[in-house]
């Protein structure tokens, strides 16, 4: 996503040799998000997206690749990646591990409608079922035990109120994490970070789900938050729009009903899907990576989600 890494089209070209996807033409940089080195790939057999992984390692990758492979596998519209004449779905580029994917259609959208939010709903629910019998097991890398960790990096840096805010939920959410109805919560393989800009659409249809890099194994009731705290808001004031978050919700439904402990702890996982966007962007801000091309994003957007969460929300599922 940002670019951290530079390579020449040589270094590509000498790349894609073992992946049978023919001759480089060109290639660009993709100048958004904070975490990977990403290049738009084409070649004379098609378009491909190059991700060059900063942070994740050899033990990490063979999840996420594997869960995008499985999800590929099952007809759902995610990027599958590139195999090697051995089978492997990532090779080192310029020492570090990189992997290519197809490129899907469609554009990431500013203001979803219902129908949009809908679509994307019917996604989560089909994603979710379709990962039950994948077998990676890699827990959330921001989960709630990442949280506690963060938080205590960037608390000299937050003013007394933003530190007291943290601190309650983060106590909250300790709590709920310890209920019999959280420890009930269905689990498996979720995106975790299914914003509007990891999904393509083409007018009112899905055309495909990108960025799994962040993905783990967490609540699917968590999940779902997540991509509510961001397709279903106002984005100048964190409040839901009602209207796209009955879709989003009706969507996910028809494929998946939901259970009574989800429908108890809807609101509670709102906050904790607020809390770890809060948390990771409070980090990026204080303690930001060197790239060449860096998006910092503004951290008070999520703030002003979470204390919207605590206050109330539109409806129970």
């Amino acid at each position: 996503m940002a670019v951290f890494t530079r390579v020449t089209h040589d270094e590509i070209q000498h790349w894609l040799g073992d992946l049978a996807c023919g001759e480089l033409q060109s290639f660009e940089g993709i100048a958004s998000g904070i975490e990977n080195t990403n290049y738009f790939v084409n070649t004379c057999k098609g378009r491909y997206v190059l991700t060059i992984f900063e942070k994740l390692t050899d033990r990490e990758l063979p999840f996420y690749l594997g869960l995008m492979q499985h999800l590929a596998g099952k007809g759902l519209p995610v990027p599958g990646p590139i195999a090697s004449r051995d089978g492997a779905l990532f090779r080192p580029l310029q020492g570090k591990p990189a992997t290519l994917v197809n490129c899907l259609a469609g554009s990431s959208v500013t203001h979803p409608t219902p129908l949009q939010c809908e679509e994307i709903g019917r996604f989560s629910a089909k994603a979710h079922l379709a990962a039950a019998d994948f077998a990676g097991t890699l827990e959330n890398p921001r989960n709630l035990s990442w949280i506690v960790s963060a938080a205590r990096a960037i608390k000299p840096h937050l003013p007394a109120e933003e530190l007291s805010l943290l601190e309650d939920e983060i106590l909250f959410q300790t709590q709920l994490s310890r209920s019999a109805d959280y420890q009930s919560l269905e689990k498996g393989a979720v995106h975790a970070d299914l914003f509007r800009d990891n999904a393509l659409m083409q007018g009112e249809h899905l055309g495909g789900v990108i960025d799994f890099y962040f993905a783990g194994v967490d609540t699917y009731l968590f999940d779902l938050a997540v991509t509510a705290n961001d397709w279903c808001i106002d984005v100048n004031t964190g409040e839901f729009l009602e209207p796209q978050l009955r879709a989003l919700v009706h969507g996910y439904s028809e494929h998946r009903p939901f259970p009574d402990a989800e429908k108890r702890l809807w609101q509670g996982m709102l906050r904790a899907a607020a809390l770890r966007f809060w948390t990771s962007r409070l980090s990026d801000y204080f303690m930001p990576r060197e790239a060449e091309v860096l998006n910092v994003k503004d951290p008070r957007h999520f703030e002003r989600v979470l204390k919207a969460r605590r206050h109330s929300i539109p409806f129970e599922l």
